[in-house]
């Protein structure tokens, strides 16, 4: 089965109907098929950062959207651990001339570990790696 990663970008506008890119991560959603959706634990916590500031509405559904995200059967979640991280940190320093983040890092590294080619963002560091960000895409 085809897998395709899901970056922050992509949860929160799915999270948020009058965020800018609701329309096209809806519209990608419907796309999907039978892909396999892969995301990670240190994306998640981005979104929950994303939302920490939001009121106290937004603050819950991002922590209901956590709780419920591992029970979907066509999602997977990469677990953080000490070894992910220090991957990604060793990634992070090889490209020095890039301003990817640790979660970019770490998700690209995914990524290519998992052969996904696609990733449900709007984030043009991806596209800087040889990815496709989905979300770039003209729908």
């Amino acid at each position: 089965m085809s897998q395709v990663f899901a970056d922050s970008d992509y949860w929160i506008a799915l999270l948020q109907p009058n965020e800018q890119l609701h329309r096209r991560a809806t519209e990608c959603s419907r796309r999907l098929g039978r892909k396999r959706v892969v995301t990670t634990e240190m994306v998640m916590t981005e979104v929950l950062n994303y939302y920490s500031n939001q009121g106290p509405r937004l603050r819950e559904a991002a922590a209901a959207w956590t709780t419920r995200l591992p029970k979907d059967g066509k999602i997977t979640v990469v677990p953080q651990s000490d070894g992910q991280f220090q991957r990604a940190v060793e990634f992070y320093q090889q490209r020095l001339d890039k301003e990817w983040s640790l979660t970019d890092c770490a998700s690209m590294l995914v990524m290519k570990e998992e052969k996904i080619a696609e990733a449900l963002t709007y984030d043009h560091h991806f596209e800087q790696a040889g990815f496709r960000a989905l979300l770039r895409q003209s729908t």
